[in-house]
C-alpha cells in the first residue's frame, strides 16, 4: 500500500513539474530573463593562503575565472593572496568593515571574535568531509552559518574542504600524552585546544611562515594539510616524524565569506553564480586533494628518511577525552557555540548511523 502511494506521488510530482516546465518556456520564450549587461562588477578577493598556493590558492583562482565566464565578462573578480593585499588573517575584517568583498579561508581563524565559527571548520574527531558538507548543505548548518555571521555583515559559503589531515610534523617521536607536555605546536581551533589541555603549547602562524619558525624552533611540531602540500612545503627536510590521523580536523571545511550588503545588491543571477562557483570549488578541491595525496604520500615514504606512522592509541585515547572536555567548557561557556554544537551532534548521530552499515563496514572489509 506504501508503495503504491509513493508511486503515485512520484508520477504526479514528474507531471506537475513538466506542466511547470512547459508553462516557464512559453513564459521565457515570450518573456526572457532580464539581464542588464551595463552594469559591470570588479570585486577584490583576498585568502589566508599564500600567493598562488596550489590546490586552496589555485582554486580561489580558478573560481574567480569560472564567475567571470558564467558572467559573460560582467563580474571580475581579483584574487590576493595573503600578505599582498592585507595580513592573511586579516580577511574577515576586512569583509566585515567593506575593505574587500571576499575572502577565501577558514572559520576556525575567527575563533577570537565568533567562537561558534569553529565549528564550521573542524572539530577534533567529528565528522569527515563528506559528512561535514552534508551537515552544511542539507542538515541545516548554512543556516545556522549564515545567523552567526549576519551581525558581521558577512554572507558565508561552503567553499572547499582539505578531506581529513595528517596528524603533523613533529622534531621528536610521540609514543605517549606525556610526549606532548611542553610541546610548541602551530594548530588552530578548537585542535590547539586539545592540545593545551595535553599540555602543549597552540601557536598560530600562517602558511607562510610555519617552515621557518619549524627550522628554527620557534615551534617543535607543526600540522599544515596533506602529504601534497606538506611535501611542497618542505616539512620532510626540518621535521623526521610525520604521524597520522588527522584527529584534529577529520573533514576540514573551507569558507568563502562575503560581504553580505554588496552580496544582497548583486542581480539575481551573479548571486547564483557565486554560490554555483563555490560549490564547484568545494568539488573540485576535494577531488585534487584524493589524487594528489596519495602520489605525494608515497614520495614522502621513499624518497625521504621521514617515518611515517600512525599515533599509538595511548596518545588517541587521551586526546578524545581532552576533546570532549573542550567541547563542554565552550558550550558551557558561549550559548551560540551550544546551539551549532547541539545541531552539529543531532546531524553526526543521525549520519553515523548510516555510516557504521555502509562506508565503515565497507572499509573493514578491505583489511
Amino acid at each position: 500500500m506504501k508503495r503504491r502511494k509513493f508511486l503515485t506521488k512520484a508520477a504526479l510530482a514528474t507531471a506537475g513539474v513538466s506542466s511547470l516546465v512547459a508553462c516557464a518556456s512559453k513564459e521565457e520564450s515570450s518573456k526572457g530573463p532580464y539581464i542588464n549587461f551595463n552594469n559591470t562588477y570588479r570585486w577584490k578577493m583576498t585568502t589566508t593562503w599564500p600567493p598562488n598556493f596550489p590546490v586552496v590558492g589555485e582554486g580561489c583562482k580558478h573560481l574567480a575565472g569560472w564567475v567571470k565566464e558564467m558572467s559573460g565578462g560582467r563580474m571580475e573578480i581579483t584574487v590576493y593572496g595573503g600578505g599582498e593585499l592585507i595580513p592573511a588573517l586579516e580577511g574577515f575584517d576586512a569583509v566585515s568593515n567593506g575593505a574587500v568583498e571576499m575572502n577565501h579561508g577558514a572559520a576556525y581563524y575567527w575563533a577570537g571574535k565568533v567562537p561558534a565559527a569553529q565549528f564550521f571548520a573542524a572539530v577534533p574527531f567529528g565528522m569527515n568531509a563528506s559528512q561535514m558538507g552534508s551537515w552544511i548543505i542539507s542538515g541545516g548548518g548554512s543556516q545556522l552559518w549564515e545567523e552567526l555571521y549576519e551581525p558581521f555583515n558577512i554572507t558565508p559559503i561552503l567553499c572547499g574542504n582539505t578531506g581529513i589531515q595528517m596528524g603533523g610534523w613533529y622534531n621528536k617521536e610521540i609514543n605517549s600524552i606525556a610526549d606532548l607536555q611542553g610541546l610548541k605546536m602551530r594548530i588552530p581551533g578548537l585542535g590547539g585546544k586539545v592540545l593545551a589541555k595535553a599540555g602543549g603549547t597552540p601557536v598560530l602562524v600562517s602558511g607562510g611562515e610555519i617552515y621557518t619558525n619549524l627550522e628554527r624552533g620557534v615551534i617543535d611540531a607543526t600540522e599544515w594539510i596533506g602529504p601534497f602540500h606538506d611535501y611542497l612545503m618542505g616539512f620532510h627536510e626540518v621535521a623526521k616524524h610525520y604521524y597520522y590521523p588527522g584527529w584534529h580536523e577529520p573533514g576540514a571545511a573551507l569558507e568563502m565569506v562575503i560581504s553580505k550588503p554588496k552580496f544582497d545588491a548583486l542581480p539575481s543571477d551573479l548571486k547564483e553564480i557565486i554560490r554555483t562557483a563555490c560549490y564547484r570549488l568545494n568539488r573540485w578541491m576535494g577531488a585534487e586533494f584524493d589524487a594528489r595525496n596519495g602520489v605525494y604520500l608515497k614520495k614522502i615514504m621513499e624518497e625521504t628518511e621521514v617515518s611515517v606512522k600512525p599515533f599509538p592509541k595511548e596518545v588517541l585515547e587521551p586526546l578524545k577525552g581532552f576533546a570532549k572536555e573542550a567541547l563542554r567548557e565552550l558550550t558551557e561557556q558561549d550559548p551560540q557555540s551550544k546551539k551549532v554544537f547541539d545541531a552539529f551532534n543531532v546531524f553526526r548521530e543521525n549520519v553515523g548511523g548510516w555510516m557504521n552499515v555502509s562506508e565503515r563496514i565497507y572499509y573493514e572489509s578491505l583489511m
